[in-house]
């Protein structure tokens, strides 16, 4: 059982940055491969980022390629998603995930476990 808490959000103005943590509990969140989605208001989650579990292979959704960078810590049980370049549209709650057996990164389904997400609002 792995248990993710999220941090890290808040308000920021466009062309700010933030980093989002996700800090996870389990022994063996090093197996999983870790993924960041989002969820704006009227909107579905969406895949933003995700790191597989050795921290070798990251991938990102087109829209924030060159602006956001995933990474992980597994001696400290914790994900990370550097934002820059932050723009409006970027607002949304953003929710860290674990997948143990993965098949597609951008499907949530694949996820076995999630955080209670962390709000990220980008003024204009």
């Amino acid at each position: 059982q792995v248990q993710l808490i999220e941090s890290g959000g808040g308000l920021v103005q466009a062309g700010g940055s933030l980093r989002l943590s996700c800090a996870a509990s389990g022994r063996t969140f090093s197996s999983y491969a870790m993924g960041w989605f989002r969820q704006a208001p009227g909107k579905e989650r969406e895949f933003v980022s995700g790191v597989s579990w050795s921290g070798s292979y990251t991938y990102y959704t087109d829209s924030v390629k060159g602006r956001f960078t995933i990474s992980r810590d597994n001696a400290k049980n914790m994900v990370y998603l550097q934002m820059n370049s932050l723009k409006p549209e970027d607002t949304a709650v953003y929710y860290c995930a674990a997948a143990a057996n993965l098949r597609s990164w951008s499907a949530a389904s694949n996820y076995d476990h999630w955080g209670q997400g962390t709000q990220v609002t980008v003024s204009s």
